[in-house]
């Protein structure tokens, strides 16, 4: 038995067990850490949101933008991106904001993140996919399948629940019937054993892809448990920010230091740490966004004249929505999986 497991073959990493084991199993155990820790002590729910938002949730975003505008060639691919679109963000929504409130705000930010988590997952899988010589989606049904079966459980739990306030502001959920949420429920028990059924054919095969598979449990069950298992919406909101804001800054680094493969490190001592700093080291991309992220929410918090330290400024509410949709747009374009670009950086199958 130990033999043949041990023959199992585990090619598809993207970097390799170490990276890969901490972008998949690393990460999912800090969000559910946080989660479960939130919902038995709800006291710590404060401290363990600051600590996301300043350390994972603002250096997140400013990681999008080590993509976007850390060279010339890459801010003018991006320039729409960059230049005009946040004025088409930051309209539509003071728009909506003045005009339905703050709470339409709130709902809209709550089934967009839920959507925006939800691909990120699956855009993940899906590289995890080619990786494993699986480039279309026909051969990944079943993956997919469950993929969007347990986030969509979820979705509909949390909004059957129908809490009145998200993150302190009014919330108004989809009207959700408990049949829909019980024929969901049933839906994913469906295609999670489907799936189990496959992956157990596949090892009996010897062609098992062992880093989807560990990727897709822990996509299973970040969700399961963020919006199902733990009961209060905040709480299981902050296992899957946790769960996002972290997989995605060591995704982007790893994007970023394979782009960087091969060129010569710029002349310079700014160029050079900066160069370092945006994909050859961990630690230092760790920093630099760390450091992007306190300036900018810093800023905005400065400059609305905000107490930086808070949680959640109500004040606030329409800038920081405004950089989360505009964030949520960006991701959606450019870390498309079939963009030659993406392709060639990753090593994937066209």
């Amino acid at each position: 038995m130990h033999d043949r497991a041990a023959a199992l073959p585990t090619a598809g990493w993207l970097r390799g067990p170490a990276f890969d084991l901490a972008l998949i199993g690393g990460v999912a155990g800090l969000a559910v850490a946080a989660g479960t820790s939130v919902s038995l002590r709800p006291e710590w729910f404060a401290p363990i949101l600051f600590l996301d938002l300043w350390l994972l949730g603002h250096p997140h975003v400013a990681a999008t933008f080590t993509r976007l505008a850390f060279d010339a060639a890459s801010l003018r691919e991006h320039r729409l991106l960059m230049l005009g679109l946040p004025w088409l963000v930051v309209a539509v929504t003071f728009a909506v904001g003045r005009t339905l409130g703050l709470g339409a705000l709130a709902t809209t930010y709550l089934y967009w993140q839920w959507f925006h988590y939800t691909r990120q997952g699956y855009g993940i899988a899906r590289i995890y996919g080619r990786k494993a010589g699986l480039p279309e989606a026909k051969h990944m049904r079943s993956t997919i399948a469950l993929l969007y079966a347990v986030p969509l459980w979820g979705i509909l739990h949390r909004s059957w629940q129908d809490p009145e306030r998200f993150l302190t502001l009014p919330v108004a959920c989809l009207p959700t019937p408990r049949l829909a949420v019980a024929l969901a429920a049933g839906a994913s028990a469906a295609a999670l054993l489907v799936w189990i059924l496959e992956q157990a054919r596949a090892a009996r095969a010897g062609r098992l892809h062992l880093p989807l598979v560990l990727y897709v449990v822990s996509h299973t069950a970040v969700f399961a448990t963020g919006y199902v298992a733990i009961r209060h919406i905040d709480h299981g909101w902050l296992l899957l920010n946790v769960w996002h804001n972290a997989q995605y800054l060591l995704f982007v680094w790893h994007y970023n230091h394979k782009s960087l493969q091969g060129r010569p490190v710029p002349a310079g001592r700014l160029p050079a740490a900066l160069d370092r700093a945006r994909g050859r080291s961990l630690p230092a991309f760790g920093l630099l966004c760390v450091g992007l992220g306190s300036i900018v929410y810093g800023g905005v918090a400065l400059v609305l004249g905000l107490d930086p330290v808070a949680a959640v400024p109500v004040a606030a509410v329409v800038v920081y929505q405004t950089i989360n949709f505009h964030h949520y747009i960006v991701d959606g374009l450019i870390w498309k999986v079939r963009r030659p670009g993406v392709q060639k950086t990753l090593a994937l199958a066209a």
